[in-house]
């Protein structure tokens, strides 16, 4: 029978999706984690059968934290500022707040501490982007075993190489390294339709070039259960409480 290794606690209670594992380091030093009902300590190992509970002091931060939802323009770039281009995090601001938001929380200039985008999304292209203070979420998007599904919008030209679609689909490698199965399919004679679960730089780029094409614009409109909808581009709103990726 194979024994059980203890892991980090801070590791436990990232894959119970409890926070992230620095936040639970900041909890653990704070005296905000108890293990079967003992105050826990930093560095500290567990075992599945181990019950983790956590302060309410923690759960009310959690609670306070936002995610917002960004429909970025061309010319920005997601994290931080590079020459010439601004980042994405500028457009969040009281002028730039869409009014069609139902979410109801209020904007307070304290949100953008700790306001980190979870994914990417090109210099050149458009649509949702998603920024959140909670580490939860941006584990959950972009985790190493991150399954949450991208959706996007790809015009080209070019002229599709035989079984393309087919390659674009599943059979593309970049890097060195076998791409997952993606959902592909034309929506129009100049349009297609993507449907990712990883994010590689340039990928979707550099997956129409591999099969004859060149992408001319780029939207993503979904991320997990989430659209960009009616929101305005430039223009942003909360992740409401009853939405998840």
């Amino acid at each position: 029978m194979t024994e059980i290794q203890p892991i980090r606690l801070s590791k436990r209670m990232a894959e119970l999706k409890m926070c992230s594992r620095r936040e639970a380091d900041h909890y653990i030093e704070q005296g905000w984690v108890k293990v079967n009902g003992v105050v826990a300590v930093l560095g500290q190992k567990v075992v599945p059968t181990d019950r983790i509970d956590l302060d309410k002091i923690a759960h009310q931060q959690q609670a306070q934290r936002v995610t917002i939802l960004l429909n970025k323009p061309v010319g920005f770039v997601s994290g931080q500022p590079e020459k010439d281009y601004r980042a994405a995090i500028e457009l969040i601001a009281a002028d730039n707040h869409w009014n069609g938001d139902t979410s109801k929380i209020p904007f307070h200039p304290k949100q953008l501490k700790g306001l980190a985008p979870a994914g990417r999304l090109d210099i050149d292209s458009v649509g949702l982007l998603v920024l959140t203070q909670d580490g939860r979420i941006a584990k959950q998007l972009i985790g190493e075993h991150s399954d949450s599904e991208k959706e996007y919008l790809v015009r080209v030209k070019g002229n599709l190489i035989e079984n393309g679609l087919a390659l674009l689909n599943h059979g593309l490698s970049l890097d060195g390294e076998k791409l997952r199965p993606a959902k592909v399919e034309w929506q129009n004679e100049d349009q297609l339709r993507f449907v990712l679960k990883q994010g590689k730089k340039r990928q979707i780029r550099r997956m129409c070039e591999l099969v004859g094409l060149r992408v001319v614009g780029l939207k993503r409109i979904r991320i997990g259960k989430v659209k960009l909808g009616a929101l305005p581009v430039g223009q942003w709103r909360y992740l409401g409480a009853n939405e998840r990726f």
